[in-house]
């Protein structure tokens, strides 16, 4: 018997695990469905290139297919191991605009404005720059300078500027808007995920136990109070109970599905499954959302890219010895170096684009091996705040079914109006001086796509998610909320949803350092249930 038990060793998960189990009368288990986070590649900032293509790290999810994306299915990537995605994706360290979490406050989340989160922010945080009125020193994950960012990334930020974008060397410090280099969840150039910041002493604590290869099936229920858990490893079903809460953290796109599996959620399409219904939920699996990204790509005249040429794998053998050596180099890239949060138009009130520049040519998350091939570099392109929305269901009553995805992509015209504008502005940035000694061909879109309807053609065809599914949880009062401000599970006892799932909007940036201050804030209102009083802000993990 355990007093919570937590799904999900990912981003959140490992969060929780380790802020509850700092306090040795609270025994925690935390299930995790992948292995532990050992293979080497996890930790080498460029094996983000095995992880998208590994079948045992990553559970490779797929969309039904999309009708306003050319009837595609898109892939889905998502970390399968402890730290989840944080030991899988690319390491941009940001944190969205201030006004997304005022708006999650208007919306009547009480206690989660931007005032409210900085401090879990700032407590989460070793920010190698220093502590400051936004970032934080001391915490369990490590901020920090990409160590060696190519020529062609430096390019990108001058031509930024050149077409009047502001420098901004701090995404997450008093103004999100502008162009510059991306800090990374790294620590001595090598990745820092929540596995290895949050769990690397925690593990060994005697009140903290950790089973890996254990997929959740189902919340065990007694009436209409979550117990427990029963998960299987290998060809075994076991149940593991939970004295005070059951705490769902397996992500946008599982958490769903399991509470759905559990009996939660909207009556007539759990019985169409066969499963008795424990609370009507309407709103578990509603409200998806992600960001759509296109890329735009170009060759390069020069050798210094760090796609696949005959120079660069003269190179890896030194390179890696840079790597093993000094933790410098090559090895030490996330592939996505640059970036910016720009305005699609002057008038908008906040920027409504993103930017990922990568100094290597990409199509397809990498997996288009030989399209690699070839100096080039790549300008991706998102809309933040898609006004389009898409929902997870269940396939089957099957747990070991990957659920169906629907993401509803472009669906609001105001979407792809947007990522018109975006890929417009990208191709101005990447026409700017700055890049005059590097460039070659365009090749994507190329250079026959011109006009508006071309360029949407081109969207439809090429776009592809930038990973940063949440939602589908929604936290919040209204009749397709699903858990409370407290993330306390509506109609139900004693079990909580804790990750990127409980977003009610999504916010204007990469979704893992929100998912990491998300489970801070939970950990800190579960405490408070179990104490009747306020953790202190700044605990270290023991």
């Amino acid at each position: 018997m355990y007093d919570y038990v937590v799904v999900g060793g990912g981003s959140a998960g490992c969060v929780l695990a380790a802020r509850l189990s700092e306090n040795p009368l609270i025994k925690v288990c935390l299930l995790e469905a992948g292995p532990i986070d050992s293979h080497p590649m996890i930790r080498m900032p460029l094996g983000i290139a095995y992880m998208m293509r590994s079948k045992k790290l990553n559970w490779h999810f797929h969309t039904e297919a999309e009708p306003t994306l050319a009837n595609r299915r898109l892939f889905w990537p998502r970390g399968k191991m402890l730290g989840g995605s944080s030991s899988s994706n690319a390491m941009c360290y940001t944190r969205g605009h201030a006004s997304d979490y005022d708006e999650w406050a208007r919306l009547g989340n009480v206690g989660w404005s931007y005032q409210d989160v900085l401090p879990y922010f700032r407590r989460a945080e070793h920010h190698e720059r220093g502590a400051d009125a936004f970032h934080g020193t001391g915490g369990p994950l490590n901020v920090a300078n990409l160590r060696s960012p190519n020529v062609l990334t430096s390019a990108f930020v001058t031509a930024g500027t050149q077409v009047g974008i502001p420098r901004n060397d701090d995404f997450n410090g008093a103004k999100q808007e502008g162009v510059g280099i991306f800090q990374v969840t790294q620590k001595n150039g090598r990745r820092c995920s929540t596995a290895s910041g949050y769990l690397g002493t925690a593990k060994r604590r005697p009140n903290l136990t950790i089973i890996t290869g254990a997929q959740a099936r189902r919340v065990v229920f007694r009436g209409d109070t979550a117990v427990g858990v029963e998960y299987q490893r290998g060809e075994k079903l076991h149940v593991v109970h939970a004295a005070m809460e059951v705490i769902l953290s397996a992500g946008a796109i599982q958490s769903p599905q399991i509470l759905m599996l559990s009996g939660i959620g909207d009556r007539v399409q759990l019985q169409a499954h066969g499963i008795h219904a424990v609370a009507h939920l309407p709103g578990v699996g509603k409200n998806l959302r992600d960001h759509l990204d296109v890329i735009v790509v170009n060759s390069c005249t020069q050798p210094v890219s760090i796609g696949i040429t005959p120079g660069n794998v003269l190179r890896w053998p030194w390179e890696l010895i840079r790597y093993l050596c000094g933790r410098r180099g090559l090895f030490t890239s996330n592939a996505a170096e640059g970036g910016g949060f720009v305005k699609s138009r002057p008038d908008e009130p906040v920027p409504d684009l993103q930017f990922h520049f990568s100094p290597l040519k990409l199509s397809r998350h990498g997996l288009d091996m030989a399209y690699l091939y070839g100096d080039g570099y790549s300008l991706h392109v998102c809309c933040l705040r898609p006004k389009s929305v898409g929902e997870i269901r269940l396939a089957s009553a099957n747990p070991l079914e990957a659920p169906q995805i629907i993401a509803n992509y472009l669906t609001h015209p105001d979407d792809m109006e947007t990522m018109v504008r975006g890929v417009q502005l990208a191709r101005l940035v990447l026409a700017a001086p700055a890049f005059d000694g590097y460039r070659g061909r365009e090749l994507m879109p190329t250079v026959l796509c011109e006009g508006e309807d071309k360029i949407r053609q081109f969207i439809r065809e090429r776009a592809e998610t930038i990973y940063h599914p949440v939602g589908t949880c929604k936290m919040g009062q209204d009749a397709m909320a699903v858990v409370d401000s407290q993330l306390r599970v509506h109609g139900v006892r004693q079990l909580r949803v804790v990750d990127a799932s409980i977003m009610p909007t999504l916010i204007g940036g990469n979704t893992n350092a929100p998912t990491v201050m998300i489970a801070e804030k939970a950990s800190d209102l579960i405490k408070q249930a179990w104490h009747g009083s306020t953790t202190p802000a700044n605990v270290a993990l023991a």
